[in-house]
């Protein structure tokens, strides 16, 4: 033991410590799922004509003008706190476009990552049943705002969601225990998968010719007023 480098072991650290560095410094603010690749895949690493996606529809969640010429469909996780991130900045978006451009939320619970995500996802659509579509926005809007995100809510803390947004916490309970919308969860996440989700938030701008184009991660408003602009002249 008397040859033993002296120096291996703290180097090892450092080049370790280099390594973790580098990979957060590149990450694009995404909470990848075990079906991704590339993890680290961006808006522009994508041919739009690899995705698909279920069109938007009058029983989508919509924040903004259903006849808005942009669309965004946001693939979302409840626990994921880069979704919790570019939760504000979709909203920003919406309202500073005026009428321009619509967001379509549908769910991608990474049940791996957020064993919880499912469940808040079934509440949200409970929310939706209950008291319409702007129920179901404040309800999602309160849940990112009170969420530690990575599975840090409560299940107590769903029917208090509830009662605050106004829904009779019975009838929310009783429709949260049915599952009733569990298939409709998995269906979006099936849906988020074929529209190239490596992980969460991913988002689909939809162009008024049809076009489509990715947005991995929690871009920022800037970033995300780029892609918008180049849909609205297409």
């Amino acid at each position: 033991m008397k040859d033993s480098n002296p120096y291996l072991v703290p180097a090892s650290i450092i080049v370790a410590g280099l390594l973790l560095a580098l990979a957060i410094y590149f990450s694009d603010g995404t909470t990848t799922t075990s079906k991704s690749n590339n993890p680290n895949a961006t808006s522009q690493q994508q041919e739009s004509q690899d995705i698909k996606i279920e069109p938007v529809g009058q029983s989508d969640h919509i924040r903004g003008s259903f006849d808005a010429p942009v669309k965004i469909v946001e693939f979302s996780d409840l626990e994921c706190p880069f979704c919790q991130k570019i939760h504000g900045t979709l909203q920003q978006v919406v309202d500073e476009y005026d009428g321009q451009v619509a967001w379509i939320y549908r769910h991608a619970p990474l049940a791996s990552l957020h064993s919880k995500a499912q469940r808040e996802a079934e509440a949200s659509e409970c929310a939706a049943e209950l008291g319409g579509n702007d129920i179901f926005w404040a309800y999602i809007d309160r849940i990112f705002e009170i969420t530690p995100a990575n599975n840090g809510l409560l299940d107590s803390q769903l029917p208090e969601v509830a009662k605050f947004v106004g829904i009779n916490v019975s009838e929310f309970n009783n429709c949260l225990e049915s599952g009733k919308y569990a298939d409709k969860v998995k269906a979006q996440l099936e849906d988020a998968f074929n529209a190239g989700l490596q992980g969460t938030p991913h988002s689909v701008v939809i162009a008024p010719n049809g076009e489509l184009f990715p947005i991995v991660g929690a871009q920022s408003y800037e970033t995300i007023k780029i892609v918008v602009d180049n849909a609205l002249n297409n």
